[in-house]
């Protein structure tokens, strides 16, 4: 089976078609009239008709290990973005590094948030850094208060049991802290890419060993 590959800030009228199938938000993988929604491997195997054989899981604590990492080498990398560079964007695409390294921090925290609140909505993930929030050093304050947020919700007994709400319908919770961690990860990768086409050394980068058990894509801007 082979598949076509559809960037919707590139084609904007693939948007419609997600919007007709009732689909809140890329990623999304389509066969028809069927589709699923994110990353969810045994859904996409029964989409496509194929076999299913699950992998090892990261622990929830080894996860929270995992996106702390993350998101304190966003923190570096963001400090080191000239002040010129942080309207940058790549080909295609229409988010700016300051709003890329904004949203890292807020689709994690949007782990303690549904949570808290019990739902986790679609807008979460659309929402843009404040006005104030105007250099790399103020989006990694920003990632500061992020992690300490996770760091208390992390020390909770029962921290990732049971199931929660999202705009994509019911999920354990252990599934929902492993996404956000790959997402995460995915766009600290995207992060790094930036960074290189500004002719800046990134400090202390992570490598792939840091990542690893991570189930996101090789392709940094898939």
């Amino acid at each position: 089976m082979t598949f076509e590959g559809i960037d919707v800030e590139a084609r904007p009228e693939g948007l419609k078609d997600l919007e007709r199938l009732g689909i809140p938000l890329v990623p999304a993988t389509v066969v028809g009239e069927r589709w699923v929604h994110g990353w969810n491997p045994k859904a996409l195997a029964e989409l496509v008709d194929v076999t299913y054989t699950e992998g090892p899981r990261l622990s929830p604590e080894a996860l929270a290990q995992r996106l702390d990492l993350i998101l304190a080498a966003a923190q570096r990398a963001l400090r080191q973005v000239p002040p010129e560079h942080l309207e940058m964007r790549a080909p295609d695409r229409d988010r700016s590094v300051r709003a890329l390294g904004f949203h890292i921090f807020r689709l994690s925290a949007a782990f303690r948030d549904t949570r808290e609140l019990g739902h986790f909505p679609e807008e979460w993930l659309l929402e843009e850094p404040p006005a104030d929030m105007n250099d790399g050093a103020a989006v990694a304050a920003y990632g500061e208060t992020v992690r300490d947020r996770l760091a208390q919700w992390f020390r909770r007994p029962g921290w990732c049991d049971g199931t929660v709400s999202t705009y994509y319908g019911g999920q354990p919770a252990h599934e929902l802290m492993e996404r956000t961690t790959w997402h995460a990860a995915q766009h600290l990768r995207q992060l790094y890419w930036f960074i290189g086409k500004m002719g800046v050394t990134t400090e202390a980068p992570l490598t792939d060993a840091d990542l690893e058990g991570l189930p996101f894509p090789k392709a940094v801007w898939s």
